[in-house]
């Protein structure tokens, strides 16, 4: 990523999207899936339960590794992500997705609905729901830091190790539960990040391989001073 590019990113992309935010990019999409059985609060909650995802690509990115994760009450103990694959030297947004009207899986290019060959951030909703827990570095992990590129971590050479312990999951808007602005409560997500139902992705595609995030394939969707390729999703995998 050139200086002013990278200048570009993380001026327009802290803060961008708000738990706010994402609720509304959700509500539009969500109702159209099928809503899933709201179990009560299972008393394995207080267990520890370690979940693996193997990350494919996405977009023809030719990303792929590994996520797991340990998840006990509302909190996940430890997570680890091991990518390889990527747009070398750049930030590379991370979260995990769920959404209780979503289908908790990755998206194909059936959901491109734009017909431009590529799946953007908000196309993909139906199939993984909205940001429930942003995988930063550090400090806040949650929606509101969805975009914060600078506490995301960096591919060098194309690819990271991360690790982080102790990230709180919270209460959501927009994650497609009966009630005000769709709220899931922090019981309720954490029980479906148990049961399999998370769905980590990895952001940021060079699509046309020149080594750094650039119009070439348009504006983001979700800021158009930020391009499409830093924001599309890049490789996805399913906690289970």
């Amino acid at each position: 990523m050139t200086t002013d590019q990278g200048e570009i990113v993380k001026r327009h992309s802290i803060g961008i999207l708000g738990v706010s935010t994402v609720a509304l990019l959700a509500a539009g999409v969500l109702g159209s899936g099928a809503a899933h059985a709201q179990t009560p609060q299972s008393e394995g909650a207080s267990k520890t339960v370690t979940l693996t995802a193997n990350l494919t690509e996405l977009n023809g990115s030719g990303a792929s590794g590994t996520a797991t994760a340990a998840v006990r009450n509302q909190k996940i103990k430890h997570i680890e992500v091991h990518a390889s694959g990527l747009t070398p030297n750049a930030p590379h947004a991370q979260h995990i997705h769920y959404g209780n009207q979503a289908q908790n899986e990755c998206p194909t290019l059936a959901l491109d609905s734009n017909d431009d060959g590529r799946l953007n951030t908000v196309e993909g909703i139906p199939a993984y729901g909205p940001v429930v827990v942003s995988l930063t570095t550090t400090g806040d992990t949650s929606p509101a830091s969805f975009l914060d590129v600078t506490r995301f971590p960096v591919s060098a050479d194309g690819g990271y190790h991360y690790s982080r312990d102790n990230l709180h999951i919270t209460k959501v808007a927009g994650t497609g539960y009966p009630g005000p602005a769709g709220t899931g409560t922090a019981k309720e997500i954490a029980e479906s990040i148990r049961e399999g139902e998370g769905v980590v992705v990895i952001h940021g595609v060079d699509y046309n391989g020149n080594g750094s995030y650039d119009f070439s394939a348009g504006a983001s969707e979700l800021d158009p001073n930020l391009p499409a390729e830093a924001t599309d999703p890049a490789a996805c995998g399913v906690l289970r």
